[in-house]
């Protein structure tokens, strides 16, 4: 029960490690470097192509009187086929140095590389690092930017909590400027490497990310030009007068951590010029607790108790408004989107 095992062909970073006995292990990997991994995800259907998006795989949309149900009155549960017929190529991280990420892949990609978004990325790593990973949250939340293009179209917009910066890039297709922010010099390396490995998607479009730091613990925005990854004064000002929208993958997983973003986002909505609309992907990981004796899921209780405090508060100021989005949008990327796989959308607005 205490190792962790997962297949060299393993896309999404499920994995990571709070065992006492294993953590540091994780800590001494990452002490001498770990494995790179550049994972290629293809784009279903390019976000130009002419023909309607209503021919993507969607989920239902039912609710539980619609169950289907077989003669006697049972469940009919759909099983997971184990062998799949889809005909795009399987998405296999490849081992490689970062030295050795060149740009010959756009070469070697031809055509398809507008159809492929290539991430750098870890496959496990201590609870500090886990946005060195790849989640099923950013992948669902890419799936809805995709699928949405007329709304953020053209867009200023700024990630939280970015990560690898899939988000970012998938949102870099369609919006005019994507803030891609983080804390960490090392994991923001990483996803400005991601942003360049990526450049052929927005450049020619004359379309922005720019990767920026942003602590959530921080009262301000970090504006000294010694510091790399720091704000200029007129991206902090573009920012309050121009973005509508912020986004954020699968970042509520540890309660402090949760208040923290909850404080920023309350704060950056303050700020900001126009009416702003959030949508935050979460995955809502069950695990048996010895404490409870059963099967729960505090991380996530306590998102959603934040959410309820968000829309609840009356300071006279902001009015926040809490929705959840259906995931029954088009998939644009080859991942099992589990039902645990959770959206929400906040709209604030000044009084």
């Amino acid at each position: 029960m205490d190792q962790v095992s997962f297949k060299s062909d393993t896309v999404l970073s499920d994995v990571h490690l709070l065992l006492p006995n294993a953590c540091h292990l994780m800590h001494r990997l990452n002490g001498v470097g770990q494995p790179v991994f550049i994972s290629k995800f293809r784009i279903l259907r390019n976000c130009e192509d002419k023909e309607s998006i209503e021919d993507l795989p969607v989920r239902e949309c039912s609710e539980a009187s619609d169950v289907p149900r077989d003669e006697d009155g049972d469940l009919d549960v759909i099983r997971r086929p184990r062998h799949t017929n889809c005909k795009r190529n399987a998405v296999c991280p490849i081992i490689l140095s970062q030295s050795a990420a060149s740009s010959g892949d756009e070469d070697e990609e031809g055509e398809d590389a507008l159809d492929i978004i290539k991430i750098e990325h870890t496959m496990a790593t201590p609870l500090e690092d886990v946005g060195k990973q790849i989640w099923r949250g950013a992948l669902l939340l890419a799936d809805f930017i995709m699928g949405h293009k007329s709304l953020f179209k053209d867009a200023t917009v700024l990630e939280l909590g970015a990560g690898t910066g899939m988000v970012s890039i998938a949102m870099g297709i369609i919006a005019k400027t994507v803030y891609c922010t983080d804390v960490g010099e090392d994991l923001l390396s990483m996803c400005h490497r991601n942003v360049t490995l990526n450049r052929q998607h927005f450049e020619t479009q004359e379309r922005d990310i720019k990767v920026r730091q942003l602590d959530w613990v921080a009262d301000d925005f970090s504006t000294d030009a010694d510091v790399k990854f720091s704000w200029t004064d007129a991206e902090v000002a573009d920012l309050h007068d121009n973005a509508t929208f912020v986004i954020a993958a699968d970042v509520c997983y540890d309660d402090d951590l949760t208040d923290a973003f909850f404080r920023t986002l309350y704060r950056l909505s303050c700020n900001m010029r126009h009416p702003s609309t959030t949508f935050i992907s979460i995955e809502k990981r069950l695990n048996f607790t010895l404490q409870h004796l059963d099967v729960s899921c505090e991380a996530y209780d306590h998102f959603r108790h934040c959410l309820d405090q968000l829309q609840e508060m009356k300071d006279g100021k902001m009015r926040f408004t809490v929705e959840s989005v259906k995931s029954c949008f088009p998939q644009f990327f080859q991942y099992e989107r589990v039902d645990q796989l959770e959206l929400w959308k906040v709209t604030a607005e000044r009084l």
